[in-house]
């Protein structure tokens, strides 16, 4: 019969004691043998074996080591940083705990009890600064590239959510720049989301001030011309706040045969508008006889300002309340659809783009971008993001029925991931024993042979 590896005689950490139980006298020490616990990165592995996340990666970056003396390979040095990024382990430190790791060595395709254990935490940061300009240009492109390939067919439409997100700095690093809006010295980066399926198409670190119209038509244009590669007849629907309303945003979509919902900041012109203020005056008006805490209507106008080509539909959501007047602006392409529903039902559905920014950032802490080069930091939310790529595939292997399928990242990681496992290894098979009263086995199994059946 295969033994567990048999517990260290010297361990790291002394034992200790703990309450006696039933009188009995209660110890404590760190000296299990082959355990881990993070059995669930095995899911994760799997997960990016079926993706090829790591190796589609790897090979937009120039290796100059010889390969003689290569004892790492770059896509696995990449893969250890990303599955330990998705288990909770965003700095490259830990993985100088988690190299002899049995869950992390399997996951790697490592035997538990021999060879060479992960890439040490110098080898990790020597290669998040290593890829140049160009190299992060392409790897984004990959991105985007395994967006488009996780579709089994081009759809034939998506909606995809573009927003800025402030990202506090830890000094005085490459792009950072103080914004009075966030009182903070920060980057904003730009994350792009097909948010109906919680998709990440696309994260762009830079400077912290508010993008211009010029520069977020610059990105738009080299991602839709991206996406067309390879859907060349899907229809696309651009949708953000007020800081993408721009008049060269709008301009490009037009001439591309894209739609567009977009928030537009509020100005004298459209205050002063007839068709919205008789509405407004009428909702007010309404809202004091009936003597209501808040009554919201809907107006629409045409609405061109000096820098934009034509006139365009723009929607008001005019909210009369006790506090007063509230009014918000949404310019459309769309022609048809009530102003109520371009509002309530197309814009406001952005706001779920912003819950997938705060999971990538407190979920995945794709926020920790505190290296000095703005290449190293890119780099960092590459990472983060093939993490993310990791975590959203594992759930969408977990049956629908199941309620982990619609559950949180973090919650996702503590119930599948966080799987304490006993590792065996014998001379002609490695057996991995999770706990018998794993609440959530019949889930892991299921995902499990999900992930294995899909071919690779």
């Amino acid at each position: 019969m295969p033994q567990a590896t048999p517990a260290k005689n010297e361990y790291s950490v002394p034992g200790f004691a703990l309450p006696a139980v039933g009188r009995k006298k209660l110890t404590a020490a760190f000296d299990g043998g082959r355990l881990t616990s993070d059995g669930g990165v095995l899911l994760l592995a799997q997960a990016e074996r079926v993706m090829g996340i790591c190796r589609q990666l790897a090979d937009c970056i120039a290796d100059p080591r010889d390969p003689s003396r290569v004892v790492h390979q770059l896509d696995d040095i990449l893969r250890a940083r990303i599955l330990a990024i998705a288990c909770g382990y965003e700095d490259a430190d830990d993985l100088d705990t988690l190299r002899d790791d049995p869950g992390f060595r399997l996951a790697l395709g490592k035997l538990p009890g021999s060879g060479a254990g992960l890439a040490s935490q110098p080898t990790m940061s020597r290669w998040e600064n290593m890829p140049t300009t160009r190299e992060l240009v392409r790897m984004m492109a990959v991105l985007v590239d395994i967006y488009c390939a996780s579709y089994p067919a081009p759809p034939k439409a998506v909606t995809l959510d573009i927003d800025d997100t402030c990202d506090v700095v830890h000094g005085y690093q490459q792009l950072s720049f103080w914004n009075a809006h966030h009182g903070e010295r920060c980057f904003l980066p730009i994350h792009v989301y097909d948010t109906a399926t919680g998709r990440p198409v696309a994260m762009l670190l830079r400077t912290g001030k508010t993008p211009t119209g010029r520069e977020v038509a610059g990105h738009i244009r080299r991602l839709v011309r991206h996406i067309r590669r390879h859907w060349p007849t899907t229809h696309i629907t651009l949708r953000g706040d007020g800081h993408y309303g721009r008049g060269e945003v709008m301009a490009f979509c037009d001439a591309h045969g894209i739609d567009y919902v977009l928030g537009l900041p509020t100005n004298a012109v459209l205050r002063a508008d007839p068709a919205i203020v008789a509405v407004a005056d009428a909702g007010a008006v309404k809202r004091a006889e009936e003597k209501l805490a808040v009554l919201r209507t809907y107006a629409e106008t045409r609405y061109g300002a000096k820098s934009w080509a034509c006139k365009r539909r723009v929607v008001a959501r005019i909210e009369a309340s006790i506090l007063g007047m509230d009014i918000r602006y949404v310019v459309t392409s769309m022609t048809e659809g009530s102003a109520e529903h371009i509002y309530d039902t197309l814009y406001c559905a952005r706001g779920q783009a912003e819950n997938l920014i705060k999971r990538h950032k407190s979920q995945l802490a794709s926020d920790r971008t505190s290296c000095r080069s703005a290449n190293a930091n890119q780099m960092r939310l590459i990472l983060h993001t093939a993490a993310y790529w990791l975590m959203w595939r594992v759930q969408q292997a977990i049956p629908g029925k199941v309620a982990l399928a619609v559950a949180e990242f973090t919650t996702l990681r503590l119930r599948l991931i966080k799987v304490a496992a006993r590792v065996i290894e014998s001379a002609s098979r490695i057996r991995v024993a999770f706990a018998s009263a794993c609440p959530d086995a019949t889930t892991f199994k299921a995902v499990a042979l999900a992930l294995k059946l899909v071919p690779t």
